[in-house]
């Protein structure tokens, strides 16, 4: 069923308020949790940047399964069982009393955490493929604006109420998507689709069939080396805000300075999706957009290496915001260009695991890098988006060379 006026659908009305309330959580506990770990647990930043690879390692080796366990059975069972694993994993954090709880609850938020893709595959499922890249911004911009509230709330929450608070309220904010889910959607696919999804997955799924979809590896090419220019930063960017952003600080003013400047990206993402990716979407097509994404995503890693107070780290949040906002909508629009209907949900899984792999590598690598100098991940990380300009160029190539306007999505089926 199709609405008339697909922004107004009450189905993704309904998952962009699921997006936001589950975001709020999620941007609560990440920016709070390096330094829950270092202070409550007197944990090094090696070991620190070890939860982080942790939950993606988890994530990486579920990844796929959830987003085709999604397909072959529903979206909605799937979409609430990782819904509870994730307020299990916020209580399991907020309780810790040891170092190995913090990992156990980690690893199960990652193996449950095909919420966002389960949810990205739901919108798939409702909006038709010319608007589907538009949808998926909203979705984006309900992680803004999650990013815009959690960030500070959870600093705030730390500072007045002790460091286990944030995770306490985190996971009330998950477990009210729970409910959201339970009573208000309605399941895309049928028994009849879904048996069919077995069947035509099962044949069209293989390493092969993934590796000849050449568009579709490129498209996982800019998302692995930008994801792992990403995952440098969050691995690091806590202890960074610190060390150097805000050197001399206490507990209480730190967190509070690294919840407000990623209350910077939150915003920033939010005003990019809501009023910059739909004009760029009447000029360009997703490749185009896909570069103009990591353009600013390397400007704003660049900014960050850079900062040493808090005005060009803010200049830098401002950059990755915009970039982020731009690029993450049309690389997953890309990715579900470039398969049949029955392999959406599959494929959100596999190009979140590619993601996933980057940030493992780039977490479990950051910990030491950030020993030897604060700034280094920066640095590299901003190298390495730079060069997701590379297969960015070709798939916006390929897309003209197929006669697509500037480069639009649709070309860039195989």
């Amino acid at each position: 069923m199709k609405a008339k006026n697909w922004v107004m659908d009450r189905r993704l009305i309904t998952i962009l308020l699921i997006v936001f309330v589950q975001m709020i959580g999620t941007a609560m506990v990440n920016p709070i949790l390096p330094l829950y770990a270092q202070n409550e647990f007197d944990m090094s930043s090696e070991v620190i940047t070890l939860l982080l690879t942790a939950f993606f390692a988890a994530q990486f080796i579920a990844g796929p399964f959830i987003g085709s366990l999604s397909d072959r059975r529903g979206r909605l069972p799937v979409l609430l069982l990782s819904q509870i694993g994730t307020v299990i994993a916020f209580l399991m954090i907020g309780f810790a009393q040891s170092v190995a709880v913090l990992f156990a609850a980690r690893v199960l938020d990652g193996v449950t955490g095909g919420n966002i893709v389960v949810a990205q595959a739901y919108v798939t499922d409702i909006m038709p493929e010319g608007r589907r890249t538009q949808a998926l911004g909203y979705v984006m911009a309900a992680f803004g604006l999650g990013f815009i509230v959690g960030p500070a709330l959870g600093g705030l929450l730390a500072s007045l109420m002790g460091p286990q608070a944030p995770f306490i309220f985190a996971a009330i904010a998950a477990f009210a998507t729970v409910v959201l889910t339970y009573f208000t959607l309605e399941e895309t696919i049928t028994p009849e689709v879904r048996a069919q999804n077995r069947a035509n997955a099962r044949a069209n799924l293989g390493p092969a069939e993934l590796i000849r979809n050449v568009p579709l590896m490129a498209v996982m090419i800019v998302s692995f080396l930008g994801r792992f220019g990403f995952g440098l930063l969050i691995g690091t960017f806590a202890l960074f805000a610190e060390a150097v952003i805000f050197a001399g600080e206490d507990f209480a003013a730190v967190s509070l300075g690294v919840g407000l400047l990623l209350m910077i990206v939150g915003i920033g993402q939010f005003l990019t999706q809501i009023v910059l990716l739909p004009a760029a979407l009447r000029r360009y097509g997703d490749p185009a957009i896909v570069l103009l994404g990591s353009v600013w995503r390397a400007f704003g890693m660049f900014a960050l290496a850079l900062a040493t107070g808090p005005l060009l780290g803010a200049v830098s949040m401002v950059g990755f915001a915009i970039g982020s906002g731009l690029l993450l909508p049309a690389l997953q629009s890309l990715a579900t260009k470039t398969v049949a209907r029955e392999m959406r949900g599959a494929i959100l899984g596999i190009h979140q695991s590619v993601m996933s792999l980057a940030v493992i590598i780039a977490t479990a690598l950051s910990g030491s890098l950030f020993a030897l100098d604060p700034a280094i991940p920066n640095w590299i990380g901003a190298i390495l988006i730079s060069l997701a300009l590379l297969p960015g160029a070709f798939l916006w190539l390929w897309a003209r060379k197929n006669g697509a306007r500037d480069g639009a999505g649709a070309a860039v089926m195989t």
